[in-house]
């Protein structure tokens, strides 16, 4: 292990010194566990599928006005097609 030094604000570390004293853990622990807590996350939605997703927002039609006050009805609507297709 790399030994490193961070500052953070005195809430913080107080925090972290009453959690990791009821979870029975060092800080130092708990610090590395919220670190690949939020690398895992982070790998999950990379960026570039971020960009992607972004950029497919507003580009199609569906020629509905109403879809944000009844996406559940014609969500569950394509459900009974697809079963009704035999999908």
């Amino acid at each position: 292990m790399v030994r490193t030094q961070i500052q953070m604000q005195e809430d913080q570390i107080n925090w972290l010194r009453v959690e990791a004293s009821a979870r029975g853990v060092s800080v130092s622990q708990l610090i590395r566990e919220g670190i690949a807590l939020f690398r895992a996350r982070e790998e999950r939605f990379p960026e570039e599928k971020k960009k992607r997703a972004l950029a497919a927002v507003g580009r199609f039609s569906s020629n509905l006005s109403d879809v944000s006050e009844r996406h559940d009805d014609y969500l569950a609507e394509a459900f009974v097609k697809e079963v009704g297709h035999g999908k």
